[in-house]
């Protein structure tokens, strides 16, 4: 299991790259909390990315599941108007 941790904005975000059951890959999971704003909150937990699709190394599945989290985290923010 391969897992990296970041903090973007008000949003902590935790990706996983997790080994396929037959060695055939590896999974890609994702959890998005949010910090900000009372009690942290989680927005998105997905163990099973691209309905369990098999990336060929870790470094691809975390890159895949740090992708999806900035798309949730991006339709989370409020739009900014003048």
């Amino acid at each position: 299991m391969h897992f990296d941790e970041r903090k973007i904005g008000d949003y902590r975000v935790f990706t996983g790259a997790l080994e396929g059951p037959q060695g055939d890959g590896y999974i890609a999971a994702l959890i998005v909390r949010r910090e900000q704003g009372g009690p942290a909150r989680e927005i998105l937990r997905d163990e099973s990315l691209a309905c369990g699709h098999r990336w060929p190394s870790a470094d691809a599945a975390l890159a895949y599941a740090m992708s999806k989290a900035q798309d949730v985290i991006r339709k989370q923010a409020p739009l900014l108007t003048c």
